[in-house]
């Protein structure tokens, strides 16, 4: 049916291009003979034949523009869907089990390590729940763009390395699995001016993705480097010295050449999203490239040379390293100084407690 719904429209786009090209074409044929035998009219003839050949394009231009428009409504329209499917599910499963749990825990007599065990699948569910929604709001920020981020410069694997903790312990593997490699970083740590936040999600997006589409068991690495700017790609107004290349490596099947660009479109998964068997939106990769942009960054992917898996490259220009680094030691001396001296009555910032 999704076939059908877009063939249509190509179809009769075609269709009528090709019946305006005939027509004009056959127009201006037997009005050429016309004028040939009136050499009188050959004057008014050449005029006519200007006005309707601009008119002419004007129409191709058209036809064109809304077959366009309308494959790219129609692709929307299936990605919206595939979106309220994957949402729908993804509400339903935890809502699902959460009321299994306390319908037992209700009506029946449980031990205690079952209660223990029962209150941990529960808070894995609120915690599915909780993704999910921060998912939402986040894309809706970034498509909005409109809300102001408090940037400071942010050590990469210091970032690198909370993500791959927090990735690790919501798959339960083992924290080696998620390796990374500094090493060509030399002594001197690299920094990016960005929102932690934001640095965050990209991060956590890329490493989630890598582990959820890995191989038996999985293996993912990171690798962080310097390239010369210019080197990888073009330079952004606004660059100062090196870049950093960050890459994030699975042992996955890996994904097809000519979807390497589509997947960073928004709603977009791979397949039917009734016959998946791997959770999700379809906003994760939109998040990154969207979130990279905004940094003067690039993000792209490859596949990997003699090996199965798929490379994610996220390129970021490098903060001046002149000023202190946005640390957790920092930031947690900086929260205490300023709770000791706020009021005991002030409430907490609001931006703060409305961050999930």
């Amino acid at each position: 049916m999704a076939r059908r719904s877009l063939k249509f429209p190509i179809t009769l786009g075609v269709v009528m291009i090709v019946l305006v090209v005939v027509l004009a074409v056959g127009w201006v044929v037997v009005n050429v003979f016309s004028a040939v035998r009136n050499e009188g009219e050959a004057g008014l003839y050449w005029s006519l034949l200007a006005v309707g050949s601009t008119l002419l394009a004007l129409i191709l231009v058209g036809v064109i523009v809304y077959l366009v428009l309308s494959i790219k409504a129609i692709n929307l329209n299936r990605r919206q869907s595939n979106f309220i499917d994957s949402v729908t599910h993804e509400l339903k499963s935890p809502i699902a089990s959460l009321k299994l749990y306390l319908q037992t825990l209700s009506r029946h007599q449980v031990s205690p390590e079952e209660q223990a065990d029962f209150c941990r699948f529960m808070l894995d569910d609120v915690a599915r729940l909780e993704r999910l929604i921060n998912h939402v709001l986040d894309a809706a920020r970034l498509e909005h763009g409109d809300v102001a981020r408090a940037t400071g410069n942010v050590d990469l694997v210091e970032i690198l390395t909370e993500c791959a903790d927090v990735v690790c312990q919501r798959y339960r593997i083992p924290r080696n699995t998620v390796r990374i490699d500094a090493a060509p970083l030399d002594a001197r740590p690299a920094a990016i001016r960005a929102d932690r936040h934001d640095l965050e999600l990209v991060f956590r997006n890329l490493l989630d993705n890598a582990v959820k589409y890995a191989g038996d068991p999985p293996e993912i690495s990171v690798e962080v480097r310097r390239v010369e700017k210019g080197r990888t790609s073009k330079p952004r107004a606004g660059d100062s010295g090196d870049r950093v290349l960050i890459s994030v490596t699975d042992n996955g099947h890996g994904i097809p050449r000519a979807l390497h660009r589509k997947i960073f479109g928004r709603f977009v998964r791979l397949g039917l999203e009734l016959e998946r068997k791997k959770p999700g939106t379809g906003l994760g990769l939109y998040i990154v490239r969207t979130i990279v942009r905004q940094l003067r960054g690039d993000v792209r992917v490859r596949e990997r040379s003699g090996a199965a898996g798929t490379i994610f490259e996220v390129e970021l220009p490098e903060a001046d390293v002149s000023t202190d680094l946005e640390s957790g030691s920092t930031r947690q001396a900086t929260a205490m100084s300023a709770s000791a001296s706020t009021p005991a009555s002030e409430p907490p910032h609001p931006v703060e407690t409305a961050r999930l």
